[in-house]
């Protein structure tokens, strides 16, 4: 499979480049070091964290209603 470089646009071939899509380590390098200082992020969040605390309490409800001994 052909493609170019993300980071330096070079011609890279899926065949070739052990490192594809990228046509270096360095370039993979990069790349891993744009996400981990955030230069890069997800625009749009994945899920709502409001949505996610209120399901995680109703959880926890519903365990400790399960847990009490009848």
């Amino acid at each position: 499979m052909k493609h170019r470089c993300p980071i330096c646009k070079t011609a890279t071939d899926s065949d070739l480049h052990k490192d594809f899509p990228f046509c270096s380590e360095r370039c993979r390098l990069l790349d891993l070091g744009a996400w981990a200082s955030e230069t890069y992020v997800v625009s749009d969040p994945v899920f709502d964290e409001t949505e996610v605390e209120k399901s995680g309490s109703e959880t926890d409800a519903r365990r400790k209603r399960n847990d009490t001994v009848n």
